[in-house]
């Protein structure tokens, strides 16, 4: 059966439909899915591909090439660079070993063989599960492109990949660090990822035009990146909620402060003009800080104050740990993190949410509780049960002033953590 102007397209003898299209040279590639609608729509994405260059034209055509101009006609256009790098890296590991074999004839076995290999290689688990997921994407892309019937990765199974073990420091730990650090020039960074949760790229994205200390606040509007022959640059934040306003516990604000007058006594005395497009941490001369020497002068205050050696994204998990630990919702400390979902959120941090749990089974023991003879039979108020159900929503109304008044329990919680005024001085 044929549509007009839609290529060819017929019911097979099992039942699927198929359509034919025409490619450079002569050669005919075949599309099929389970309806009509879904091959016509299918077919009119490949000729679209065709149109815009995306679509080879050989059927021969090696998993190797096809791969690369996947790579640059669609992934280039559509991720950032440092991931672009890191669909690059995955691709080139992949070619390795299936790369030789015509698109056409991949099959599952040669898709599982090769995630063998790359163990064998040295890879861990979480790379060849990485590994693993570009391939997916990329034959997905090749099936929409009609140049798969479906993808061979539908049927391989990648490596399990163990779950990476997050190491948040304790509240004591935390107060050793910050004592320990005070008056070196990475105690500011520390104080500000252990209280606010920020991202290690966030934080060092930061000017002083995105901190306002007499409000309490900063602004997340760009981070600090590695990319590849470009070296330390500022990006996009990496989501939309990344984007955020972050209060500040006030002893926050005073280690910030601190560290701004001294800031501007060194860069005076160096010559320089200080203003507020400086970035908030950076070397003496002003460059931005790289993230392997942030990592070895994290490890060495640690290993200073006989503190375990945790990575610097902990000290992210420090935060949402600590503040889940008195309670807080964690629909605020997804707020705080910048995460997309709250799901993320509660996959993250499950483990260290046990009195949430604990909550639920005290509520559920009221089922058993004798009611009292005046409460059998007394009607609900259903405007007062209504309000109530919004309220523990975030266990509290949804109003300006409410959010402020959450914002105004960081300050009251989080400032715990660190020294006393007296260890200050001390």
């Amino acid at each position: 059966m044929r549509g007009h102007g839609e290529g060819t397209i017929y019911q097979r003898k099992d039942g699927r439909w198929e359509a034919a299209i025409t490619l450079e040279g002569g050669h005919r590639k075949r599309i099929y899915g389970k309806t009509r609608r879904e091959v016509q729509s299918k077919l009119s994405e490949a000729l679209h591909a065709q149109q815009q260059g995306q679509l080879l034209a050989e059927p021969s055509q090696r998993v190797n090439d096809y791969l690369n101009h996947w790579l640059e006609d669609q992934v280039r256009m559509s991720v950032r660079p440092r991931t672009y790098e890191s669909y690059a890296l995955n691709v080139r590991r992949v070619g390795k070993y299936i790369g030789y074999i015509r698109l056409d004839k991949l099959r599952p076995g040669h898709v599982q063989h090769c995630y063998g290999e790359l163990l064998k290689d040295g890879l861990s688990p979480r790379s060849v599960d990485q590994a693993h997921r570009v391939l997916r994407a990329a034959l997905r892309q090749a099936v929409k492109w009609g140049l798969l019937a479906q993808a061979p990765t539908a049927a391989a199974t990648p490596p399990r990949s163990p779950r990476r073990e997050m190491q948040p420091l304790t509240p004591t730990q935390v107060q050793k660090l910050f004592t320990s650090t005070e008056g070196s020039d990475l105690h500011a960074l520390w104080v500000l990822l252990c209280t606010t949760g920020l991202r290690i790229g966030e934080a060092t994205g930061l000017e002083w035009r995105h901190v306002d200390l007499t409000a309490g606040v900063l602004t997340v509007q760009q981070t600090l990146q590695w990319q590849l022959g470009k070296g330390l640059v500022l990006v996009e934040p990496k989501t939309g909620r990344s984007r955020r306003s972050v209060y500040l516990a006030s002893r926050t604000v005073e280690v910030l402060r601190q560290h701004r007058d001294q800031q501007k006594l060194a860069w005076g005395a160096a010559g320089r003009s200080w203003n507020d497009n400086v970035m908030v941490f950076c070397t003496r001369s002003g460059r931005s800080l790289a993230p392997n020497n942030i990592w070895r002068s994290l490890h060495r205050d640690l290993e200073k104050t006989g503190l375990p050696l945790v990575r610097v994204h902990d000290l992210r998990h420090t935060a949402a740990t600590y503040l889940l630990s008195l309670g807080t919702h964690p629909k605020k400390v997804q707020e705080l993190l910048g995460h997309s979902s709250i799901l993320l959120t509660l996959d993250t941090y499950s483990h260290v949410l046990p009195s949430m749990h604990q909550e639920i089974a005290a509520q559920m023991d009221k089922l058993f509780e004798a009611k009292d003879d005046a409460d059998e039979g007394k009607p609900v108020d259903e405007a007062q049960h209504a309000k109530s159900q919004a309220d523990s929503i975030d266990g509290q109304p949804h109003s300006e002033t409410a959010d402020k008044g959450s914002h105004d329990r960081y300050r009251d919680e989080l400032p715990s953590v660190l020294p006393s005024n007296d260890q200050n001085r001390r």
